[in-house]
Parts: structure tokens; C-alpha cells; sequence
């Protein structure tokens, strides 16, 4: 069983900043390589916000470069996000995900249940 667990988000004022955290565990022995933040807005697909290999190579959605901030700390499998001078249109349900392995075997993509961030103008 792997599980990916978010936390922080919530609401701010625009111009606000929010922090995410998701926490990449399982059952059995795995690591969790290359993560990544997505959005959903009501009534939109979702989207790519950021990423970041297991090397720290991150990339960036191109609304989200210059305010937002992908990082991760390997050794606690977790990966973060610092959202900074939020906009409303940043409201969405922000979704963690994992390409996980299970030593050199590829044990799949998971995805972690969502938090949900609401940015007032």
C-alpha cells in the first residue's frame, strides 16, 4: 500500500501566500522518485503546477514560475509547495503525486486525495 498525504492549503486574501506539504509512505519498502503538484479548478481539467525529480530538478507551469515554489526533502519522502502572491484564479483543489518505485521496479503513479486552496479577492 502506498499512500500520499497532503496537508496545509486552506484561504487567503490575494497577494497571500499558503504552504502544501504531501508525505509519500507505504506499507512496504519503496521510494517515492519524481513528484508533483497539480491543480483543479471547478469545471477545468486538471493541470501540471510543478515537478521535482529525486535529483531536485524541478519544472513549472508557466503561471506558476516566479510565484510558486516546488522542493522536497528525500530522506522524509516529502515534497512541498510555497505558494506565494496568490490570485484568485489559483482557487483549486491541489494534487500531490509520486512516481513510485519499489526498488528498481516501477510500482506505479499515485496521487494523493487533494487539498482544497481558496484565494479572495
Amino acid at each position: 500500500q502506498v499512500q500520499l498525504v497532503e496537508s496545509g492549503g486552506g484561504s487567503v486574501q490575494a497577494g497571500g501566500s499558503l504552504r502544501l506539504s504531501c508525505v509519500c509512505s507505504g506499507s512496504i519498502h519503496i521510494s517515492c522518485n519524481d513528484m508533483g503538484w497539480y491543480r483543479q479548478a471547478p469545471g477545468k481539467q486538471r493541470e501540471l503546477v510543478a515537478t521535482i525529480t529525486v535529483g531536485g530538478s524541478t519544472n513549472y507551469a508557466a503561471y506558476a514560475a516566479g510565484r510558486f515554489t516546488i522542493s522536497r526533502d528525500s530522506a522524509k519522502n516529502t515534497a512541498y509547495l510555497q505558494m506565494n502572491n496568490l490570485k484568485p484564479e489559483d482557487t483549486a483543489v491541489y494534487y500531490c503525486n509520486a512516481d513510485v518505485m519499489r526498488g528498481a521496479m516501477n510500482y506505479g503513479i499515485y496521487w494523493g486525495q487533494g487539498k482544497q486552496v481558496t484565494v479572495s479577492s
